[in-house]
């Protein structure tokens, strides 16, 4: 009697570890489920850059505090966020991992090449001389990183499994914002050079370059995130919208007709790069419709951003010394002048997963 039931107690055990075996197949380093792609790749400006500015000698920075008083452990780490970036959210909220790491971190492990880096920069766009005037990273040479990431990732997995990992990956590109703010509307030689519409038209070709690029090197899924309403960044309010509290007219109408030159961009694309799954990310209209209607969001301060004032402080401006900083950025939209709060990026992430990347699932 005593064999019997030790032998029935053994194949219980049996089953039990052979159901939590077939289970469920965990993700190494997070312990959720495997994700649905293995890693994803981003390119662009202060958006998605989780510290790639930290290893570059500019002044458009934001390791210090109070940069990062609501992430983990209250500590800065380059993001222009008080805490995480809408990157964070994404990675985490595919399963990949926590957080979406700066190629050029120091610190970066060989696990997270494996599942995706960023190699945006804060304050880049489309546009090179938008990154000589801020003396940052850019577009180019973002390229140039992910062909060195390329080889390093073929000697740390090899050639197979890179192939797979290169391939099944989502990558991103946002950027766009600098363009028009910190070059266009404030430097006369562009504008001489350009009208407005001829502007966008030259970003427009350079994001299409930059897609048939991508598209050479394997990507096969592919999120391409619009501009905001720049004329409601609290800065831009500031400087360029006189006596009037409102957004600025003429830089959403320019927001606008870039976004809407930029998806008809991608519809042709999509005729031309067989295979290529992509969506437009409409970041537009997610950050109009909070700053619209807050409450529906939680929110209650959307003119001023949480840092100092609010008016003007973004980077070096918006640091430990800065007076009337927030208590609880937890009811801002913004954090700085240009940025939005981690609560909002949380927001946007998720809505556009749900809306917009959900067909390259």
């Amino acid at each position: 009697m005593a064999t019997s039931q030790f032998v029935f107690l053994i194949l219980v055990v049996f089953l039990i570890l052979v159901v939590q075996c077939g289970g469920s197949e965990e993700y190494p380093g997070n312990g959720t489920q495997q994700p649905r792609v293995p890693a994803v790749i981003i390119f662009g400006d202060s958006t998605v850059d989780p510290g790639n500015n930290n290893n570059v000698f500019t002044l458009i920075k934001s390791d210090f505090p109070p940069y990062g008083r609501d992430f983990y452990g209250q500590k800065p780490t380059g993001r222009f966020c008080n805490g995480k970036i809408v990157t964070d959210y994404i990675v985490s909220s595919l399963g990949i991992k926590e957080l979406l790491p700066a190629y050029l971190d120091p610190e970066l492990k060989s696990e997270d090449l494996t599942t995706g880096v960023s190699f945006a920069s804060s304050g880049t766009g489309y546009d090179n001389v938008t990154a000589e005037i801020l003396s940052v990273i850019p577009l180019w040479k973002q390229m140039e990183y992910f062909n060195q990431y390329q080889n390093q990732l073929i000697e740390l997995v090899g050639e197979s499994t890179a192939s797979y990992i290169l391939s099944e990956a989502i990558y991103g590109i946002s950027m766009g914002s600098n363009d028009f703010v910190n070059n266009y509307f404030i430097n006369p030689i562009r504008m001489a050079q350009y009208t407005v519409d001829e502007y966008e038209d030259f970003l427009v070709e350079i994001a299409t370059g930059f897609i048939r690029w991508i598209y050479s090197m394997g990507a096969r899924r592919l999120a391409v995130i619009g501009v905001p309403p720049l004329g409601c960044l609290p800065s831009v309010i500031t400087i360029r919208g006189g006596h009037s509290e409102g957004c600025v007219k003429e830089y959403n109408e320019a927001s606008m007709a870039f976004n809407q030159k930029l998806v008809a961009a991608m519809d042709s694309l999509r005729i031309e790069l067989v295979g290529l799954k992509m969506a437009y990310g409409d970041i537009y209209s997610i950050l109009y419709d909070i700053i619209e209607f807050p409450q529906k969001y939680g929110f209650v301060e959307v003119r001023d951003g949480c840092c100092g004032t609010g008016l003007v402080e973004v980077a070096v401006l918006c640091n430990r010394a800065s007076p009337f900083t927030c208590t609880d950025a937890a009811t801002y939209v913004f954090w700085d002048s240009f940025h939005p709060t981690q609560n909002v990026y949380n927001i946007i992430a998720t809505i556009l997963l749900k809306e917009n990347l959900s067909n390259l699932l």
